[in-house]
């Protein structure tokens, strides 16, 4: 993975500076395998510590990203918060060549006196942990209990001393290993006959030998000539994650799979630029650098500038390792998360969607038959001015057109089992029934087409919900709206927090509200705000309702735009270019009588154009 031991070298000297001294205000556990540490004092006065113990995304960083707390705090957190609240973060140490954070705490005990506490965050194989130790290294608890009598793992339990991940068999530290020994290694790789023509190995020492008669070395040095370049780096050193192998073969060698038996510089290229980045990281020469795909999405990262993908992918520095780690992350594991939890939500409203156009086409194929009602109404009064003319048993009417001028006959098909007269009546009774039917269908049609458009607002509300308290608001206003089915909940169930509406500053210094959802756009625009307040809304689409709270004084130019930028941004117009934004005062908008949540009427409005840009959204968000 990016986040190799070297990377987290770089993150644990980032953290060290800026959170060494802090104080552990508040522990939270909003997922079962991230913990996050509220801080404060220190170098930066308030500040969050996330540590995730995932499997596919175990790191450390300040986020600035908030999350939901849950209804129950689990166990391991309420042991944290008993042991952690408080205390002092004394220093980050890391093991040499390890994926390990150590971070030293001063806690105070059960008496309230200082003692030496370790949380220790280990992204070791494929289930990472995070262990609480006391100063003697006796294990008070951990994330993941692991091990036991039935195992020959390594014990991580409660009660037991915590030992250290053993190294890997066979694999140096590439920040200490000699040039010596890297020749070593990489002409075994190059030549296996290297080894005999090396004589008595006057320059290899009883360590290095050790290594060299490793269980599997015979079948490493068979085989090493067919293997890349990259390969060879990755197996023979730890703390190098596969995309720093593959940009050192590149840089030495211009591809990121050059086979060892194409080597014909006895690998001097190779450790030139090996024995550089090594110098460069040692030193603490690291830079935080991302890699971008075509739509803008972080597809990788690491330590060092990354030349092996040329014009094809793009690649910059990020102002910190934090902020790299919490875009790349943080906010992918978000959207994740979210749309994991809003699938069978997002499933539900789209099928009642579908069902809702399906009747709205149904009706509307009614509606165009009950156009030609007239037709009935004709046929009844033929019948009924041919009565003299008429026996029962007749199966068909042919009788002169009077509705025509050209002097036409009308053929009327009749039931033979009915007397003239109730044809008749028949043809009546078919004419009030369109007729009515005209009026109901219009009406219904009307009603189908409000809850549509409030179908579709709800649809985009639940793609941009960004916690976990959005979906609960929109899952109970789908409940009131009678969409999804109320589950039977214990009575002493804490209730859930509401989310508060999303909050921005202007560049000006005016504060601009925005709704998350529907019922939240009513309580905002009909409640919270002021009638001499700006509203703001995308034209023509869903989106949120944007309040400017701006004193009943007009906004500044700047400020209206960027209001409107935040209006087309949280709407179904974001995916598009510039969008139509309507603004008028609070006072002007209302309710729409009989409309779902969040359907107002608004008047005496202006339209300006807005692009939603998402960085400066971003840039006027408040935390």
């Amino acid at each position: 993975m990016p986040l190799d031991a070297i990377c987290l070298a770089a993150v644990r000297e980032e953290l060290a500076e800026r959170i060494t001294g802090s104080r552990i205000d508040k522990v939270q556990q909003p997922e079962r395998d991230m913990i996050i540490l509220a801080l404060r004092g220190g170098h930066v006065p308030q500040s969050r510590l996330l540590i995730s113990a995932g499997a596919g995304d175990p790191r450390a960083h300040i986020t600035e990203y908030r999350f939901d707390n849950p209804a129950s705090p689990p166990m391991f957190c309420m042991l944290l918060r008993k042991h952690l609240t408080g205390a002092r973060i004394a220093g980050v140490t890391q093991p040499p060549a390890e994926r390990v954070l150590e971070f030293s705490l001063e806690a105070p005990d059960l008496l309230g006196d200082m003692s030496e506490k370790r949380l220790i965050l280990e992204l070791i194989g494929r289930r990472p942990n995070v262990i609480l130790t006391d100063h003697s290294g006796l294990i008070i608890d951990c994330l993941r209990r692991v091990g036991g009598e039935m195992t020959d793992s390594r014990a991580v339990l409660p009660g037991l001393f915590y030992r250290p991940p053993p190294p890997q068999a066979g694999k140096l530290d590439p920040l200490s290993v000699t040039e010596a020994v890297w020749r070593v290694r990489f002409d075994v790789a190059c030549d296996p006959g290297a080894e005999e023509r090396r004589g008595e190995g006057a320059f290899i020492t009883e360590g290095e030998r050790r290594l060299e008669d490793a269980p599997g070395a015979e079948e490493r040095v068979e085989s090493g000539a067919k293997k890349t370049v990259d390969y060879w780096l990755l197996s023979n050193f730890t703390a190098l994650s596969p995309l720093i192998c593959r940009e050192l073969s590149w840089r030495a060698y211009g591809e990121t799979d050059f086979r060892i038996g194409a080597v014909t510089d006895g690998g001097a290229a190779l450790y030139r630029e090996f024995s550089g980045l090594m110098k460069r990281a040692a030193a603490g020469d690291y830079e935080p650098n991302v890699i971008v795909g075509e739509d803008g999405a972080p597809l990788d990262f690491s330590y060092t500038r990354i030349l092996q993908y040329e014009d094809a992918l793009d690649s910059g520095s990020c102002e910190s390792f934090s902020a790299l780690l919490d875009s790349f992350y943080t906010k992918k594991s978000q959207s994740e998360r979210i749309r994991q939890r809003s699938s069978a939500m997002l499933k539900t409203v789209a099928a009642a969607r579908e069902r809702l156009v399906r009747k709205l086409a149904a009706q509307a194929s009614e509606l165009e038959m009950s156009a030609g009602r007239s037709y009935l109404r004709e046929c009844g009064d033929i019948i009924t001015s041919n009565l003299h003319m008429m026996k029962q048993g007749q199966s068909a009417l042919v009788a002169p057109d009077y509705y025509e001028n050209d002097g036409r006959t009308r053929e009327i098909k009749l039931d033979p089992l009915k007397t003239p007269q109730q044809n008749a009546a028949k043809y009546y009774r078919d004419y009030a029934r369109a007729k009515n039917a005209e009026k109901f269908l219009t009406e219904q049609i009307k009603v189908g087409e409000t809850e549509l458009v409030y179908l579709e607002s709800a649809l985009e509300e639940i793609e941009r919900a960004e916690s976990e308290t959005d979906l609960i608001e929109i899952r109970s206003e789908l409940i009131s709206s009678g969409y999804i089915k109320e589950k039977r909940e214990k009575k002493d169930k804490e209730k859930p927090r509401r989310s508060a509406p999303l909050s921005f500053t202007s560049s000006s210094g005016l504060p601009i509200l925005a709704g998350r959802s529907n019922t939240q756009n009513d309580e905002l625009t009909l409640k919270t705000a002021s009638k001499t307040d700006v509203w703001l809304h995308a034209k023509g689409v869903h989106g949120a309702h944007v309040v400017i709270s701006c004193g009943g004084a007009a906004p500044d130019e700047k400020t209206l735009s960027e209001a409107a930028a935040i209006a087309a941004y949280y709407s179904s117009a974001r995916s598009g270019g510039r969008a139509a934004v309507d603004y008028t005062l609070v006072k002007y908008v209302k309710r729409r009588q009989g409309g779902r949540p969040g359907m107002v009427i608004y008047t005496d409005h202006k339209t300006i154009t807005a692009s939603p840009d998402e960085s400066l959204v971003a840039g006027l968000r408040n935390s």
